[in-house]
Parts: C-alpha cells; sequence; structure tokens
C-alpha cells in the first residue's frame, strides 16, 4: 500500500480509500433572523450611546504673546459675524448649522439647518 493509501485510510477509517463526509445542516434563513439588520433597525442599538455636542461660534488665530496676556474682560473677535449660524457638532462631525437663544438665562441653540442624513451617519459611531 502507497504511503497516500494509508493516509487515505487512517482518514476515513474505510480501509477502502474512500472518503465519505456529510452534508452541513444549517437552518432556514427566514425573516425573523435578519430583524435588526434591515433598515432603521440597525441603529436601534446604537439609540442611547452618549456622544459629545459642541458648539462653534467662530473661529480666530492669535499670537501666544496675546494669549499670554489675556485677562478678565478681554474681548475676542471671531471670525464669524453676529449674525451667521453656529456649526455644530456630533464627535467632530458637522451635524447643523443653527442659531443662539437665550431661555431663562441659558443659551441654547436653534437648529436651523441640518446636513443630509447620509452624510451625517458617517463617520459619527
Amino acid at each position: 500500500m502507497s504511503d497516500q493509501e494509508n493516509m487515505a485510510n487512517a482518514a476515513d477509517g474505510n480501509g477502502d480509500g474512500s472518503i465519505t463526509g456529510s452534508i452541513a445542516d444549517f437552518p432556514e434563513f427566514d425573516e425573523s433572523t435578519k430583524r435588526g439588520f434591515a433598515g432603521d433597525d440597525k441603529l436601534e442599538f446604537l439609540k442611547d450611546l452618549q456622544l459629545n455636542i459642541y458648539i462653534e461660534l467662530g473661529r480666530t488665530k492669535m499670537q501666544i504673546q496675546d494669549i499670554l496676556e489675556l485677562e478678565r474682560g478681554y474681548v475676542i473677535e471671531l471670525e464669524k459675524l453676529a449674525s451667521e449660524p453656529v456649526d455644530v457638532f456630533v464627535n467632530n462631525k458637522k451635524i447643523a448649522e443653527g442659531e443662539v437663544v437665550v431661555i431663562d438665562k441659558h443659551f441654547g441653540i436653534r437648529i436651523t439647518n441640518l446636513i443630509d442624513t447620509s452624510e451625517r451617519l458617517k463617520g459619527i459611531a
């Protein structure tokens, strides 16, 4: 008997060189097993996740010397005009624009424009 025949006999246990096997039995894939993978269900498990949100009023560049000289009451001029919308970011991704409002001595943001849904979802989570 050759080495190949010996290996085949050892593998299948028949001694006649044939290899036997069986077909794998998998359960049917129906609609109930797809739940959570179609449409809005994909995001359902993320809905209770907390993300950082910040509002950008504007930006400016300053020299280190000027930053070190900052004192209480100093006003920093921003590049945006007062009438321009502020940007709303979630995890460093712009998702909306809004306007600053004051409600009972608290600041808030009224959303005026949302970025397209598909763009908002890219890179958030």
